[in-house]
């Protein structure tokens, strides 16, 4: 299975294949495209996988970066699990519609690098979640073709400041872009086969206790309702990353809230994609 990551050294960014050694530095190698989204666009993901094979590695000291840190639309399904509803306690019924929202790459880190509790407010939480990226453009697109549209799967902690996303009647924007609130990666996964997201088991572990634990195939809005309900209003263009949504279990719905303080440790593990995993410290 090629991974394919961003990452930096000695302050400088690149992009490659993931190997048991280290990093496959790729974008020396395709100068035309600087980012990896600038391949994803472009309908690079298979040359890159390519051009990977039977390369030896080029670094070996490298920190994870967001793994797509200039992807400029990142689109979030909230309340996606059947219990998450009911995790409000509000009394209202299951949605006829997703809810949706944005968050911005400058919210994510990457994986080993820890979340960031700002000192405005310390209810950071952990939202465990796959993320899709899409690889073909696409306007109203049919669920029966919404794989056609995916290129490629990752890992997202949707860390949110809780506290944050009650401050207006109608959105959550504020309390779910907060810089290195949450993590993406550690690395891209080609998708070819639906069972990875039909038969996807995701895992969220805090400091190794289990507190989300389901399956995909679970959600209220499975991933080719999502794409096809987003394509309605919305052309999708390559590069475009799409959060699918998170079980129940985040801290927020315990009694009292266990919100992530410094010292713990975020795991999110699906089983043919990987584990991202991020320490969380206080703002400096």
């Amino acid at each position: 299975m090629t991974r394919l990551a961003t990452y930096s050294v000695n302050g400088e960014t690149f992009y490659g294949a993931v190997s048991a050694e280290g990093m496959i530095a790729l974008s020396p190698l395709f100068p035309q495209w600087p980012t990896l989204y600038d391949a994803i666009h472009a309908n690079g993901l298979r040359d890159l996988v390519t051009a990977a094979k039977g390369k030896p590695a080029t670094h070996a000291d490298f920190t994870y970066e967001m793994v797509l840190p200039n992807a400029p639309r990142i689109l979030c399904v909230g309340v996606n699990f059947p219990d998450r509803n009911a995790e409000y306690k509000d009394g209202s019924s299951q949605p006829k519609y997703m809810s949706l929202f944005p968050r911005f790459a400058s919210g994510f880190t990457g994986h080993g690098q820890p979340l960031i509790r700002p000192p405005e407010n310390h209810t950071l939480d952990y939202e465990g979640e796959v993320a899709i990226v899409i690889g073909k453009a696409g306007r109203r697109i049919r669920p029966e073709d919404a794989y056609d549209h995916v290129c490629a799967l990752t890992l997202c902690n949707e860390g949110t400041i809780r506290d944050w996303v009650r401050h207006a009647k109608f959105n959550v924007t504020q309390g779910k872009n907060w810089d290195c609130s949450g993590a993406m990666g550690p690395w891209l996964v080609p998708f070819d086969d639906p069972a990875q997201l039909d038969e996807a088991r995701i895992l969220t572990r805090v400091n190794g206790e289990v507190r989300q634990d389901d399956y995909l195939k679970r959600m209220t809005f499975p991933v080719r309702e999502e794409i096809a309900y987003i394509s309605t209003f919305m052309t999708l263009q390559p590069g475009d990353i799409i959060v699918t949504g998170t079980p129940t279990g985040a801290g927020a719905r315990f009694d009292p809230p266990r919100y992530l303080k410094p010292g713990d440790v975020v795991e999110i593990e699906v089983e043919g994609i990987g584990i991202l995993r991020n320490g969380v410290e206080d703002e400096k």
